[in-house]
C-alpha cells in the first residue's frame, strides 16, 4: 500500500490543499484511500466532513498526533497530513510509515530557508533509504526567476521539483464543499489540472 505524507514544518505552505487533492485523486482513479490528519487545526479531518456523499469515498484514517499508527488493512492508498513544527520522534515514526514524502514549498528566501534543515534531513534519508521525495511550489508562476531559484535550490539537494501549483480560488471554493480538483468536471479546472500532470505521474510511479 502506498503511503503519501505531505510535510514541511513551515505553517501556512498548502499542506492540507495538498493532502486533500492528492486523496480525491486516488477516489478518483476507484481506489481505497484513506486520509489521515495529525495537525491540531484538523484541516484535513474538515475537509472529510463536508464532503458530500454523492463524491468519491474517501475514507478517514484513525490516528493522533501522539499516536502514529499504519492505515487500516482494507485501505489500497493513505495520505497523511502533517502539522507545522513536525520533528523529533513524531517526524521519525511518520517517515518510517511513508513510502513519499510530498513538501510543498513556496519560492520565497524566507520559506525555502525556513524549511532547509527538514529538506537536508530528507535527501539524508532519502539516500539512506527507498523513501520517494518531491516538492511541489505553491503559489508560483513556472515562468518566474523565484521558480528557477527554487528549482536551483532544490535541484543542489537531489530532490525533483514535481510540479508548481498557481495561486488560484478554485481550491478555495472547492475545499469548502469537502472536494478536490478531481471531483469536477475537468473543464472547470483544467489549467489546474495541467499543473497537476507531473504530481500525478510521480504518485502513480
Amino acid at each position: 500500500m502506498p503511503i503519501v505524507v505531505v510535510a514541511n514544518p513551515k505553517g501556512g505552505v498548502g499542506k492540507s490543499t495538498l493532502s486533500t487533492n492528492v486523496a480525491g485523486y486516488f477516489a478518483r482513479q476507484g481506489h481505497h484511500v484513506v486520509l489521515g490528519d495529525i495537525d491540531r487545526q484538523q484541516s484535513a479531518g474538515l475537509w472529510l466532513q463536508l464532503r458530500p456523499a454523492a463524491a468519491r469515498t474517501v475514507h478517514p484514517w484513525e490516528i493522533s498526533n501522539d499516536l502514529i499508527v499504519r492505515p487500516p488493512k482494507e485501505a489500497t492508498h493513505a495520505v497523511l497530513d502533517t502539522p507545522a513544527g513536525l520533528h523529533g520522534w513524531r517526524f521519525k515514526d511518520v517517515l518510517k510509515l511513508a513510502d513519499k514524502v510530498i513538501v510543498p514549498l513556496q519560492p520565497s528566501i524566507f520559506d525555502i530557508y525556513a524549511t532547509r534543515a527538514f529538506l537536508d534531513e530528507l535527501a539524508e534519508t532519502r539516500r539512506a533509504s527507498k523513501l520517494d521525495v518531491g516538492i511541489v511550489g505553491m503559489r508560483v508562476d513556472p515562468r518566474t526567476i523565484a521558480a528557477d531559484k527554487l528549482a536551483e535550490f532544490v535541484g543542489g539537494l537531489g530532490l525533483p521539483v514535481l510540479g508548481h501549483l498557481r495561486d488560484t480560488q478554485n481550491y478555495i471554493h472547492l475545499a469548502a464543499r469537502g472536494l478536490s480538483l478531481f471531483d469536477v468536471a475537468p473543464g472547470r479546472v483544467e489549467k489546474d489540472l495541467q499543473q497537476w500532470q507531473g504530481i500525478c505521474d510521480w504518485l502513480d510511479r
